[in-house]
C-alpha cells in the first residue's frame, strides 16, 4: 500500500481514516470523502485509486462548482454534434473516456439537480446518454466522489436527491481538520519545507520553538493547504535560516482584543492565551528596540519574569 506513505502524519484520527481507505481501495465500492477545504480529499482520492485494480487505467477529476449546467452535463455524458449552439462537434464524455477507470468528482455538492438524476442513472446501470442524443451507450466506470458540506443538510434543503446521496454514501471517509490531527503538524512542516527547498535547490528553513508555538495554537481555517502556502510563502520571503514569530502574518496571532477602559474583553470566538502571549512580548521586545528592562516595564512584569517567559516559549530578541 505503498501509495498512502503520500498521506503525510501519524495521528490516530488520520490513521484510522487511511487503514479504511486501504480496505475501499481493495474494492470496488462507490466512496464519498467528506472534509473541509484542504484537508486532501483529492489525495485520498488519489491514493486509492493508485492501490485499486483500477490503477493502471483512467484517472478523471472534475470539480463540480467549476462549470455552469450546461456545461458540466457535456462534460460528463458527451453531446452530440448540433445538441446546441456552439456544439460543432461531436464530443466524448468524461465517463466515456474514463471506461474501464475512475472519475473523481469533487465539490459534488455543486453538482445540479438534472445532471443528479443522470448521474443516479448511471449509478444504478452504468447507462450514460450524451446531451442532444438518444441512443444510451454503458461504460463501466468507478466513482469517487468528495463535498466541503453537509450533504444531509443539503438533502433536507430540496438541493440534492436523497436517493443519489445514498448511491454515493456507500462508503463515506471523513477526513478530519488539521486542527483536530494537531499533532502532525510539525511532520507536515518539514514535508512542504523540504519540498519547497528541492525545488528551488536551497536548504530547508525551519521554524523556531515560539513560531512553532503559534502555529500549534492556530485554528487553520484552510487546512493542509493553508499550511502548504504558509510554508512555501515563508520558503520565499525569509532570509536566513530560521523563522521566527515576526515572520508570520498577522492573522495568526488570534481574534482582535476590544478594550474597555482598562480592561481587555475576550472576544465571542476566544483566543490561544499562550498565541498572545508571544505575540505580545515580541510587540513589547521590537517597541523596546530590544531593551529587556523597557520590555518588561511595557507588559507590567519584572524583568526577570519576562526573562524566564522569554526562555519558556524560545524567544530570542
Amino acid at each position: 500500500m505503498g501509495h498512502f506513505k503520500t498521506i503525510i502524519g501519524h495521528s490516530p484520527s488520520l490513521e484510522a481514516i487511511v487503514r479504511n481507505a486501504k480496505m475501499v481501495a481493495a474494492t470496488d465500492v462507490t466512496v464519498l470523502i467528506k472534509g473541509e477545504t484542504g484537508t486532501g480529499k483529492e489525495l485520498f482520492a488519489n491514493a486509492i485509486q493508485r492501490e485499486s485494480q483500477r490503477a493502471d487505467k483512467p484517472f478523471i477529476t472534475l470539480n463540480c462548482a467549476a462549470l455552469s449546467e450546461s456545461l458540466i452535463e457535456s462534460e460528463l455524458f458527451g453531446h452530440k454534434k448540433g445538441a446546441f449552439t456552439g456544439a460543432a462537434s461531436h464530443k466524448v464524455g468524461l465517463f466515456e473516456s474514463a471506461d474501464g477507470g475512475t472519475v473523481f468528482l469533487d465539490e459534488i455538492n455543486s453538482l445540479p439537480l438534472t445532471v443528479q438524476a443522470k448521474l443516479l442513472r448511471f449509478l444504478e446501470s452504468g447507462d450514460c446518454l450524451a446531451v442532444g442524443d438518444t441512443k444510451v451507450y454503458h461504460v463501466d466506470v468507478r466513482i469517487i466522489s468528495a463535498t466541503n458540506v453537509d450533504l444531509n443538510q443539503q438533502v433536507k434543503a430540496g438541493q440534492f436527491r436523497r436517493d443519489l446521496y445514498y448511491r454515493l454514501d456507500v462508503v463515506p471517509l471523513e477526513l478530519p481538520p488539521l486542527a483536530r490531527r494537531i499533532e502532525d503538524l510539525e511532520h507536515l512542516i518539514n514535508h512542504f519545507m523540504g519540498m519547497v527547498a528541492d525545488t528551488h535547490g536551497k536548504e530547508p528553513l525551519l521554524f523556531n520553538k515560539s513560531a512553532l508555538t503559534v502555529l500549534k495554537n492556530y485554528p487553520w481555517p484552510g487546512n493542509v493547504r493553508e499550511l502548504k502556502n504558509l510554508c512555501e510563502r515563508l520558503s520565499i520571503l525569509v532570509e536566513g535560516n530560521s523563522i521566527d514569530v515576526e515572520h508570520l502574518p498577522r492573522e495568526f496571532f488570534g481574534a482582535k482584543i476590544i478594550t474597555s477602559g482598562e480592561a481587555f474583553t475576550l472576544p465571542d470566538a476566544g483566543l490561544s492565551l499562550e498565541a498572545l502571549e508571544v505575540d505580545l512580548i515580541q510587540q513589547a521586545l521590537q517597541r523596546a528596540h530590544g531593551n529587556r528592562s523597557k520590555a518588561a516595564k511595557l507588559l507590567g512584569l519584572t524583568r526577570d519574569t519576562l526573562l524566564y517567559r522569554m526562555r519558556k516559549h524560545g524567544i530570542n530578541d
